[in-house]
């Protein structure tokens, strides 16, 4: 969330060089100059776009634009990595894990620095970790303006399809609200459980609470990468049949289990959604699914005690239909972008004077509730932050694919190993830890 404030309050755009348009935008053309028709859809885009505009910077009920939680603890919270700019930009473009390289750019471009642009750009450039360059791509567009439209446009010719594409989006998105793609064409396979499964790019603020007092807040920025290796890679499985009201985010997280099988956590969302517009649907979900909560502070580590609980967590957003990708006669899910927001448990003794390669482990990190007696008064963090998904080729064949992705969940979001639509256990979302000590 924090990148995405850098340089849009007043205070930043009265202190900030605003930089010239002239080299991010293409030959700007006069309005007289354009046709009935130009002129109709950029009449469309500009009201558009008014509808994306943050109501912080709109005059009216304080209520309305100075109530965001996650924006008042941005501003107070200290960061609890401690590194130095110099040590960052290093890290940034030469440590030998690509989670790591992501997690110094994200951590860089969050402290607003002038060259931030500058790093997230080399890093596409040459960085050999393909989701890395589409990440740091989404850090460019999180900071926005002119030196931002600029690195977009410069990739959206890349070798790399996907590369290129994301490059598209996210620019199209910065001067319209709206994503664009290019022409691929796309494949459904028949039999799968999901229709779609959606490969999540996830960007979170983890803010914590450091003593009883209220008066002390830290912040962890958890960089994609980074974030599906603690929490676990998630994707968005939608069924055309009831994606307007429910689906499955199905979370995997790799290296947890001794085993190296993947540790499954699926949950299922429910909720309403907005259809006035036929090419996209509004959407607000909640989860509400039993866990066991590890008061370690780490998946699967009992040695401090469990408790049996209820965890909840909210998405909202908005998901963009491909009229050229049918299912079952019906447009596919092409896009789809939001925030989302819950509770979680940091076990700051377990991470006090370790490295940030030492904290950013499988598992080391879980979710949590203040609802429930006893994990409630545990929970000590404040996690938000936003996604953004679409359809990507895998295989490298030219072709779109719209569910191909491997997810160990049913239609409930029961665990699901061996993707023949029957749970494992009835019932069961996650895996059980006992199973694996056994």
């Amino acid at each position: 969330m924090a990148i995405d404030l850098c340089n849009k309050s007043p205070g930043s755009l009265a202190e900030h060089d605003p930089k010239e348009w002239s080299g991010a935008v293409d030959e700007p053309v006069l309005l007289d100059d354009l046709g009935a028709e130009q002129r109709e859809a950029l009449n469309f885009a500009y009201r558009a776009t008014l509808s994306n505009v943050d109501p912080r910077f709109v005059a009216g009920d304080p209520a309305a634009w100075a109530s965001d939680f996650g924006y008042a603890l941005d501003r107070v919270a200290i960061r609890l990595d401690n590194r130095t700019n110099s040590e960052l930009r290093e890290q940034a473009l030469s440590h030998p894990d690509p989670a790591m390289r992501e997690q110094a750019l994200f951590e860089y471009a969050d402290r607003d620095r002038e060259d931030a642009v500058d790093l997230l750009r080399q890093a596409v450039r040459s960085d050999a970790n393909r989701e890395l360059r589409w990440d740091a791509l989404w850090a460019i567009e999180k900071l926005g303006g002119p030196a931002a439209m600029a690195a977009l446009r410069e990739f959206r010719t890349d070798s790399d399809p996907e590369i290129a594409e994301w490059a598209m989006l996210f620019g199209s998105e910065l001067q319209t609200g709206d994503p664009a793609f290019d022409g691929r064409p796309g494949r459904y396979t028949p039999g799968r459980t999901f229709d779609e499964t959606i490969y999540l790019l996830i960007h979170c603020d983890l803010y914590v609470r450091l003593d009883a007092s209220n008066t002390h807040w830290g912040k962890i920025s958890l960089a994609p990468q980074g974030l599906a290796r603690i929490y676990g890679q998630a994707h968005a499985c939608p069924n055309v049949a009831t994606r307007e009201r429910q689906l499955v985010i199905a979370k995997t997280i790799s290296g947890l289990h001794a085993d190296g099988s993947p540790h499954c956590d699926n949950y299922l969302f429910r909720g309403f959604t907005d259809r006035t517009r036929r090419d996209r649907g509004n959407f607000f979900f909640e989860s509400l699914v039993p866990r066991t909560f590890f008061r370690s502070g780490h998946a699967d580590d009992p040695s401090e005690g469990v408790r049996q609980a209820d965890i909840g967590f909210a998405r909202y957003g908005t998901w963009h239909l491909e009229p050229k990708f049918q299912v079952h006669e019906e447009p596919a899910i092409r896009y789809v972008r939001g925030r989302f927001q819950g509770w979680g448990y940091v076990n700051l003794a377990r991470i006090a004077g370790r490295s940030l390669e030492e904290i950013l482990t499988p598992g080391n990190g879980v979710l949590s509730t203040l609802h429930d007696p006893e994990v409630g008064p545990m929970t000590n963090a404040f996690i938000l932050g936003t996604f953004k998904g679409k359809l990507n080729d895998w295989d490298g064949d030219g072709t779109i694919d719209l569910n191909s992705r491997d997810v160990y969940s049913t239609v409930d979001g029961e665990i699901d190993s061996d993707q023949d639509g029957v749970p494992d256990e009835p019932g069961r979302t996650c895996c059980d830890y006992t199973n694996l000590m056994a």
